[in-house]
């Protein structure tokens, strides 16, 4: 890997030590907001403004998510779209921390929101469990009147022969990297998959100095001209995606559309891929595949929402974007089925930023109004522009969608599930003994049964079972059912982050003992600079 020669300011550290531990109990507040990305920073930010006492807990060590990702090489913003408007959304985050409205701890793993029954509200409804501090790895609650859901989302990747060599990555760390760190990934990079994420990633390289061989696109973008009423809705996107599309073509980078990668070479690292042309179903098209050199292939086919935090909460979730995703079903006000449990942003639909922060500006006047503040009425303009966001977001989902003829991309060497090395042969293995599900494939091949718990492989392993058995691969299974053994049963985790076996076993002897009580981790408010330096040039 390779830094580019400029640097940014210097920014000051933003974490703080633990302070002293103060007396056992969760601390109560009006809400709790997990994430702190477009849509949680919003959702928090709407509450502190009516009046709200709220707690962001965040994975990350500063605000701003996976899309506004910085840290002290990259507070300039030069790797970022939109800097201007996350610089005037920290200022506001950060006037309602110091006024002590919002409460800000990062490191802080959400593994599950648990209801709370009435005889043992206290405080809140509901109780917020964590393990925080990645190095001492402590355990953390707090309670809340409400809780608002912004955990966004994860690239999908779909798997091909060597996708486990070094240099194969996510489209979304390769953009990490740069945007948090100034790291770029590589030198010759391959930027594949679908959607238009692929466009400020490969322009994002281009910019720091990569030699990005190619775009590869598995859609065809000209589907949006077939959709005019929705594109039109949303036409300040319009100039964003062509301003990519320039860069690129500044830096003489090709895009290949209707093309897909469909196999990763290399020894010890990566270093070349096979692209080919692919029909309107995803199936190669014979005859198309040439070689590329690259060391690094970035790779991203749309996300796939984070949602487990909600489902296990009680939340009625229902077929989501592509393969083996699935959203929460949520309401005008983003309230979930589960009153007083609010999911906004990507849990509820990939829209976008802008569309995260309606969400999460509307997720957090409801929180604040269930916890029993007086809440202002909504900004004029604001339905009209979140429901433009919304038929762009679904047209968008159209014109890049999976289709199912890339199960037969792999062959039978090519590992499905990473964490179990369970390969395509021993998938079709089990299938062939009677595994038609997600639930029986795991049981007699493990798919999904490692580290990630079927993060990265549910999604393929639900399409591949699906094309096998002539059900088309989408994945997609409907409403969720708890009796159903489709790919939402690989959703399906009561703890939706790891967590020590100590802080479990310390979990079961309160329980045992009787004691409704939990200690806070003593984490105390992490404090966030304000400034990030100079907004983005226009």
């Amino acid at each position: 890997m390779s830094s580019p020669p400029r640097k940014g300011p210097d920014l000051p550290n933003a974490a703080r030590e633990p302070a002293a531990r103060p007396a056992a109990g969760p601390a109560s507040w009006d809400l709790a907001v997990i994430g702190a990305g477009p849509a949680g920073m919003t959702a928090a930010i709407a509450a502190a403004d009516a009046g709200a006492r709220a707690v962001v807990l965040d994975l990350g060590a500063r605000p701003g998510g996976q899309y506004w990702r910085w840290g002290p090489a990259t507070g300039d913003g030069r790797y970022h779209h939109g800097w201007p408007a996350f610089a005037a959304l920290l200022r506001r985050f950060t006037t309602h921390q110091a006024a002590g409205r919002i409460t800000y701890r990062s490191g802080h793993a959400v593994f599950q929101v648990e209801p709370l029954a009435a005889d043992d509200a206290g405080g809140g409804q509901f109780r917020v469990h964590a393990v925080a501090d990645e190095r001492r790895r402590e355990y953390a609650a707090v309670e809340a009147a409400a809780v608002v859901v912004a955990t966004g989302a994860y690239d999908r990747q779909l798997p091909v022969p060597g996708w486990t060599l070094p240099g194969v990555m996510a489209a979304g760390a390769a953009q990490s990297l740069l945007k948090g760190s100034a790291v770029v990934a590589g030198r010759r990079v391959v930027v594949a998959g679908a959607g238009p994420f692929l466009l400020p990633v490969a322009a994002g390289l281009a910019r720091a100095g990569a030699r990005v061989v190619a775009v590869v696109e598995a859609g065809q973008p000209a589907g949006y001209l077939r959709r005019p009423a929705g594109l039109a809705a949303s036409w300040r996107k319009l100039p964003e995606a062509g301003g990519y599309l320039a860069e690129l073509a500044r830096h003489r980078v090709p895009v290949l559309r209707r093309h897909a990668v469909i196999a990763a070479h290399g020894g010890e690292r990566l270093s070349s891929v096979t692209v080919a042309r692919i029909d309107a179903g995803w199936a190669v098209v014979p005859g198309t595949e040439r070689a590329l050199d690259a060391d690094v292939l970035a790779a991203g086919y749309g996300f796939i929402p984070q949602v487990e935090l909600l489902g296990e909460a009680g939340a009625q979730l229902a077929a989501g974007p592509g393969p083996g995703a699935f959203v929460a079903l949520a309401g005008p006000d983003q309230q979930t089925t589960v009153p007083g449990l609010f999911a906004a942003g990507e849990t509820t639909g990939v829209g976008g930023a802008d569309l995260a922060r309606i969400e999460g500006a509307a997720a957090g006047r409801a929180a604040a109004r269930y916890a029993g503040r007086p809440v202002a009425p909504e900004r004029r303009g604001t339905r009209r522009s979140r429901a433009a966001l919304g038929r762009f977001a679904a047209v968008m989902e159209s014109v890049h969608a999976v289709q199912p003829g890339w199960t037969r991309w792999p062959d039978d060497e090519t590992v499905i599930c990473r964490c179990e090395e369970v390969t395509l042969g021993e998938l079709r293995t089990a299938i062939s003994l009677g595994a038609d599900d997600a639930r029986s494939a795991k049981l007699l091949a493990r798919p999904g049964m490692g580290w990630c718990q079927g993060r990265m492989c549910g999604h393929a392993v639900s399409a591949i079972i699906d094309s096998e058995a002539g059900r088309g691969g989408s994945g997609r299974t409907g409403t969720r059912d708890p009796g159903l053994a489709g790919p939402e049963t690989l959703a399906s985790r009561p703890l939706a982050q790891p967590v020590p076996l100590r802080v479990l076993a310390a979990l079961a002897e309160d329980s045992a003992a009787g004691d409704s009580t939990v200690e806070d981790s003593g984490v105390e408010d992490t404090a966030v600079e304000e400034t990030v330096g100079p907004p983005e040039p226009r």
